[in-house]
C-alpha cells in the first residue's frame, strides 16, 4: 500500500508537471510576496489569515445578499421617516460587545489599527499644509473599550472636518524635501491588544462582522449622519491627491478606489468600498512609513 509521504510526493509531481516543472503558486503565496504596494508586515499577515477562515466561502456570499437588502430597505426608510432617531452610545456598545465575544483577534486588530493609520495620514496633510489653525486627529484607540469613546463616527467626522477645515493649504513649499516633512502629530501604531487569547466564540473574520453590522450602522444614525459616513470615504481621493503634492509623487490618489467627493453615493456597493477605503488608507500609511524608515524615524 502506497504511504501518505510516496502520495503526497506523487501529487507534487503532477502537479509540477502541469506547471513547467515548478510548483504552482497559491494566490495567498502570491500575495506574500508582493511587495509593489507597501503593507505593514502585521496588517499582511493578519489579513491573509482571516482570508483563510471558511466563513468566507460558506457564510459570507448568501449573508451578503440578504443583508444588502436589508440595508437598502433600513436607508431608505431612515431617509423617507420625518422622525429621525440616533444612539451613539447603544451603537458603540453593540460594536464593542461584537467585537470582544465573536469578532476574530485578527481583524480586531485590522479594525483598531485602521483608526491609527487614518489618523497619521490626515494629520500628516495637516502637519505640512501650513495651517496651524486646523486641529490634529486624536483618535489612538488601543483597545477595543476605547472604542466607547473615540467612536466610529468621531473617526468618520475626523475626515470631514479636516476637509472643512483644510481650505487653502499653503502650496508654496510643495513638494517638500524628503528631510523638511513635518511628522508632529504622527504616531506610530501602538495597540495594547493581543491575538494570544482568542474566545471560543470568536469566529468571525473581517468581512463577515462587517456585513452583519452594516445595517444597525445606519439604523442607530440619523439618515443626514449615515449619509455623510458613508460618503466620507470617497475624501480618499482628496487625501491621496494631497499627500501627492506635498511629496512630489504622481501614485497616493491613482490608489483611492472611492473617488469624486462631490458625486454622493448610497449603500450600494458599501460593502467592497468599505474595505477598498481600508485598503487606501493601509497602502499609503505603508508608503509613508517607508518614508520615515529612509529617514531613520520610529514606525
Amino acid at each position: 500500500m502506497m504511504s501518505s509521504t510516496a502520495r503526497m510526493e506523487r501529487r507534487r509531481r503532477k502537479a509540477m508537471a502541469r506547471n513547467h516543472g515548478k510548483m504552482p503558486a497559491s494566490i495567498l503565496d502570491a500575495m506574500a510576496g508582493d511587495e509593489a504596494m507597501p503593507l505593514d508586515p502585521i496588517a499582511k499577515k493578519y489579513w491573509t489569515k482571516d482570508l483563510q477562515n471558511p466563513l468566507r466561502r460558506i457564510v459570507l456570499p448568501t449573508l451578503k445578499i440578504i443583508l444588502t437588502i436589508t440595508l437598502h430597505i433600513t436607508y431608505y426608510l431612515k431617509r423617507l421617516s420625518p422622525i429621525q432617531w440616533r444612539a451613539h452610545g447603544f451603537l458603540q456598545w453593540q460594536i464593542c460587545f461584537f467585537m470582544k465575544w465573536f469578532v476574530r483577534p485578527e481583524a480586531n486588530v485590522l479594525i483598531l489599527r485602521h483608526f491609527w493609520a487614518e489618523s497619521n495620514l490626515l494629520n500628516f496633510v495637516i502637519d505640512n499644509a501650513g495651517q496651524d489653525e486646523v486641529d490634529p486627529v486624536l483618535i489612538h484607540p488601543k483597545m477595543i473599550r476605547d472604542l466607547m469613546v473615540q467612536t466610529f463616527v468621531h473617526h468618520d467626522q475626523g475626515v470631514l472636518m479636516t476637509m472643512r477645515d483644510l481650505t487653502e493649504p499653503d502650496r508654496s513649499r510643495w513638494p517638500v524635501p524628503k528631510d523638511e516633512l513635518s511628522w508632529e502629530n504622527w504616531k506610530p501604531v501602538r495597540l495594547d491588544y493581543g491575538v494570544d487569547r482568542k474566545k471560543w466564540t470568536q469566529f468571525l473574520d473581517f468581512e463577515t462582522a462587517h456585513e452583519l453590522f452594516k445595517t444597525t450602522f445606519c439604523f442607530w444614525l440619523t439618515a443626514p449622519e449615515y449619509e455623510a459616513a458613508i460618503n466620507s470615504f470617497q475624501f480618499d481621493h482628496s487625501i491621496g491627491l494631497l499627500i501627492d503634492e506635498i511629496v512630489g509623487a504622481s501614485h497616493f490618489a491613482d490608489i483611492a478606489y472611492n473617488r469624486f467627493p462631490m458625486i454622493l453615493v448610497g449603500p450600494t456597493g458599501l460593502s467592497y468600498r468599505f474595505l477598498m477605503h481600508g485598503f487606501f488608507v493601509e497602502h499609503t500609511h505603508g508608503h509613508l512609513a517607508r518614508i520615515r524608515a529612509e529617514l531613520g524615524l520610529e514606525n
